[in-house]
This record gives C-alpha cells, sequence and structure tokens, in this order.
C-alpha cells in the first residue's frame, strides 16, 4: 500500500468513523490482516442509552496487515445525538483508539492445527472536540474452530478515559464457517472501577459475499449503569494483499 493510499484512508477514517473489534461485536478473533493486506470494517447503527439516543454514522475501523502476523488498528466512531442537553455536541467522535495485534500462537484461523492465540494492545484516545482523557488496554485472545461452530475467548485490562481501572470479559460464538451466512453471538462483561458492571448481550448474523466481502447485523442489549439497545449493520472489505 502507497503513501496516497494510506493518507486517503486515514482522512476517511478521522471525518468519518467508529469502533468495533470484529464486526458486529464488542470482542474481536485471533487473527490478522495478511502482510501488505488492509482490512476495512465500515458500520452503520443506532444506539439508546436510558434517555439519550444517537445515530453511529459511521463505524470505522481500519486494520493494516504488518509483517510477523501482526496488524496495526486504528478505529473510532461518529456519534450523532437525536436528543441532547443545552451545550453538548451534537456529533461527536468517540471510542478512539490505536492498537498492535500480535498473533501468539498460529492455529486453526491461520491453516494449521490447534487454537489461534493473540495478543492487542493500544493506546485510548480522547473523544473530539471534547479532547479530554486517554488510556491504555491489553487483552489476549484465544480462537478455535470446529465443523459446527468456531469460539472467541477475550480477556482484557484497561485503564480508562477516566484514568480508572477496567476489566472486560467476552465471548464470541459463530455458525458453521463453511455457511455462507452464519449466525453468531457474543455475550460479556466489563466494569470500571466506580461504575457498576456491564452485561450485554448480542445476536446476529454474518454473510459472506465473497473472499474479501462480507456483510453483518446484529441486535444488542446491556445492562449497566443505563440499560442500552443498540442495532448494528455494517461490512468488512479486504484489499490489498
Amino acid at each position: 500500500m502507497n503513501a496516497a493510499s494510506f493518507a486517503a484512508i486515514m482522512l476517511a477514517l478521522m471525518t468519518a468513523p467508529d469502533a468495533l473489534a470484529y464486526r458486529p461485536f464488542d470482542s474481536t478473533d485471533a487473527d490478522v490482516a495478511k502482510q501488505g493486506e488492509t482490512e476495512l470494517e465500515l458500520g452503520l447503527g443506532r444506539l439508546r442509552e436510558g434517555n439519550r439516543r444517537f445515530t453511529v454514522a459511521p463505524a470505522s475501523v481500519a486494520n493494516f496487515g504488518l509483517s510477523g502476523d501482526r496488524e496495526l488498528v486504528v478505529e473510532g466512531q461518529r456519534e450523532i445525538a437525536l436528543n441532547r442537553d443545552e451545550g453538548a455536541p451534537r456529533s461527536t467522535l468517540a471510542e478512539n483508539g490505536v492498537f498492535v495485534k500480535q498473533v501468539l500462537r498460529r492455529g486453526v484461523l491461520q491453516g494449521e492445527a490447534g487454537p489461534s492465540v493473540a495478543a492487542e494492545y493500544g493506546i485510548l484516545l480522547p473523544p473530539i472536540p471534547d479532547g479530554r482523557g486517554s488510556g491504555f488496554s491489553m487483552a489476549g485472545i484465544v480462537s478455535q474452530r470446529w465443523d459446527a461452530a468456531t469460539l472467541h475467548l477475550n480477556v482484557a485490562l484497561a485503564r480508562t478515559r477516566e484514568y480508572e481501572p477496567d476489566a472486560f470479559l467476552g465471548a464470541i460464538l459463530e455458525g458453521p464457517g463453511a455457511w455462507r451466512v452464519r449466525p453468531a453471538a457474543e455475550i460479556f462483561t466489563e466494569r470500571a472501577a466506580g461504575s457498576a458492571r456491564v452485561r450485554s448481550r448480542l445476536v446476529g448474523a454474518i454473510w459472506r459475499a465473497g473472499e474479501e466481502l462480507s456483510f453483518d447485523v446484529g441486535l444488542r442489549y446491556a445492562q449497566g449503569p443505563e440499560p442500552v439497545h443498540e442495532i448494528r449493520l455494517g461490512l468488512t472489505w479486504a484489499f490489498g494483499s
């Protein structure tokens, strides 16, 4: 990928972003983009947190394949408030971050035997235009695939943008990989110090339209400080290898 292509992708992320790890989930898998390949994850959604309502347009993640079974991940999410407090911005670029994912053990997701194991670590960047608060996170991921299903387990520790310690435990279960449209579900629990525990459930489906293109849909409900209802629609497109 040349410098002009990289700059164009970065500009697109800065002007129209979102943060999802592996569409349409909050957790991720133990795989990375191939060296020289770029994977773009783009999404739209509606989000309701308590009485607050948002349109997510769009959610964006760019994965740049590096040497040594690594990838660079750049993500962010544009949230447009449909109802807001006086003086609050209508549009916010939230959930921004830059991460590196490294495959620690090559396994089924890399075409080899046994579970795939990876680590992901990086910086949580401040929202825009607020511009306050940054943190970091470290995660371990294990993925295993069978004929009937694929399972991804995630454990993460973080220092939030509010400077609080945070722990995350999540699992994704997908239907048979041979199916063109496969059902999927995710559960996770997360708690930051001083905040109520969040318990989240998502059901959805992934349609593999081709080797380099897939579409997804997800419905999410979470319980925490406030109830959360969310609809997610998106696509993943790989190119450049």
